[in-house]
């Protein structure tokens, strides 16, 4: 073999190999959305402010996955939010540290009265029997856009509290 012979394989497999890098690499960062199914998906009608999105979050795969933020054309801020026993037992609501996680080969629902995702400053009112699109990000940086349909819902009407009480 030439010696140009062997410096063409050489660059050859080394650009085969950074392929194969990059392509690993692309592959874990949608790893998440690959493995989480959104299910039972639905948000609640409003006429203006505050609204919310409740579903089930399916992982399908053998990693733990964590919801991180999540946006909508419906709000210009969404934030995900969880439902405390607060002082003297009301129900209060406030963001979430950490996201919601949804354990490997389980489910994570975000219902009323428990975790969700909070429309904040609606953009037009939420009509019933419309829908939505909603994306939610992943902590690997991936995402998936599901859409849900806007229903009527007049239950849990909890304190909501932005600071965590402090």
């Amino acid at each position: 073999m030439s010696a140009r012979h062997t410096i063409f394989v050489a660059a050859v497999l080394t650009a085969a190999l950074a392929l194969t890098g990059c392509s690993s690499e692309s592959d874990k960062e949608t790893e998440a959305a690959q493995a989480v199914t959104i299910k039972d998906q639905w948000v609640k009608a409003a006429p203006d402010g505050m609204s919310a999105a409740f579903a089930e979050l399916v992982n399908s795969g053998s990693k733990d996955v964590r919801v991180v933020s999540a946006t909508s054309p419906a709000s210009p801020r969404v934030e995900l939010h969880e439902v405390v026993t607060g002082d003297g037992g009301t129900m209060t609501m406030r963001p979430k540290d950490g996201g919601f996680l949804i354990p490997a080969e389980s489910t994570a629902s975000l219902t009323p009265g428990g975790d969700h995702l909070m429309f904040m400053d609606l953009s037009a009112p939420l009509l019933p029997g419309a829908e939505t699109d909603v994306t939610v990000i992943y902590d690997d940086g991936s995402s998936t856009t599901f859409t849900a349909q806007i229903r009527d819902f007049s239950g849990n009407q909890e304190n909501y509290d932005p600071n965590h009480g402090g």
